[in-house]
């Protein structure tokens, strides 16, 4: 039976808005993030996320990045704050999550992010760095779309660094990506969680 609450990936949310506040606390800065309910992980900041976040490769000063399933914005403001000199595009689905994100992201005086569904995204991204804790849950088919249709708009240097629950399937995914030519290598573990980092064959 659907789920009448719906999913976090839906365009437009069925369940009722009940606006909050989440705190991220990361070593090099504090952000108070708006957030609601029909959003992903609208009650916390996610784990995954969280790990992403302290764990990652540090982002270059400058460059297009993409924040891939952005939410109500933690990965998006968080690489806008630590690289003003880039343009972050937090791209989602789901209409409710890119007004969070863009709200945040005013909040906090980020300029330079660019909250977008997806169709507004310009087709002709040369995307320098992805960043995602990419929706495990729409389904491996769904999923690999998604994945191939923003990895195929990675720059000659550009690289992707996802977020993946083992449980949820991080070593298949792994195995799968390199195996169609993005190049893929696990850059951390920890608590049942991997950062895989994706480089452009």
């Amino acid at each position: 039976m659907p789920d009448p609450a719906g999913h976090y990936f839906d365009a437009d949310p069925a369940v009722g808005s009940r606006p909050t506040t989440v705190q991220l606390d990361l070593p090099d800065r504090s952000l108070t993030l708006a957030t609601d309910r029909g959003v992903f992980s609208g009650s916390r900041v996610d784990p995954g996320t969280k790990y992403l976040l302290l764990e990652a490769p540090a982002p270059p000063a400058s460059g297009t990045f993409v924040d891939l399933g952005c939410g109500y914005g933690p990965i998006a403001c968080t690489l806008a704050a630590r690289s003003p000199a880039a343009t972050v595009w937090a791209v989602d689905p789901n209409a409710r999550a890119v007004a969070l994100c863009a709200a945040n992201a005013t909040a906090l005086g980020l300029a330079n992010v660019r909250a977008v569904e997806p169709a507004a995204a310009p087709a002709d991204l040369a995307v320098d760095l992805l960043w995602s804790n990419p929706p495990i849950r729409i389904g491996k088919p769904a999923l690999h779309d998604l994945l191939a249709t923003w990895l195929d708009r990675l720059a000659p240097a550009g690289r992707a660094v996802l977020v993946v629950q083992k449980h949820l399937g991080a070593d298949s995914l792994q195995r799968w990506l390199s195996e169609r030519g993005w190049p893929t290598e696990r850059v951390g573990s920890r608590a049942g969680y991997r950062l895989l980092q994706v480089s452009r064959s």
